[in-house]
């Protein structure tokens, strides 16, 4: 079964940074590419990021470009968001999701990530 279990999120200030989190197992990690996406109240999924499963190319959206940078540990089974010079627009429910975009398969709970201003 495949799990995904986002942590880190938090509140923090506008300006700030946080570094997320996504413990993967079920599957095989490194084969893997990943994304994180993201849902701000009352809208729809934004796709934030994607990295392929060796981690040597990866690529964010225009919203994110320059402050967020994705990677993953392939021997920890593990991927990171580090998010800086936060902003209020940042602030959603971020969800790590296995597979490249929009060709998502599994995803995980989420983590609360609130930017205030």
């Amino acid at each position: 079964e495949v799990q995904l279990v986002e942590s880190g999120g938090g509140l923090v200030q506008s300006g700030g940074s946080l570094r997320l989190s996504c413990a993967a197992s079920g599957f095989t990690f490194s084969n893997h590419a990943m994304s994180w996406v993201r849902q701000a109240p009352g809208k729809g999924l934004e796709w934030v990021s994607f990295i392929n499963s060796a981690g040597n190319s990866a690529l964010c959206a225009d919203s994110v470009k320059g402050r967020f940078t994705v990677s993953r540990d392939n021997a920890k089974n593990t991927l990171y968001l580090q998010m800086n010079s936060l902003k209020p627009e940042d602030t959603a429910v971020y969800y790590c999701a296995k597979g490249p975009r929009a060709l998502y398969d599994s995803w995980g709970q989420g983590t609360q990530v609130t930017v205030s201003s």
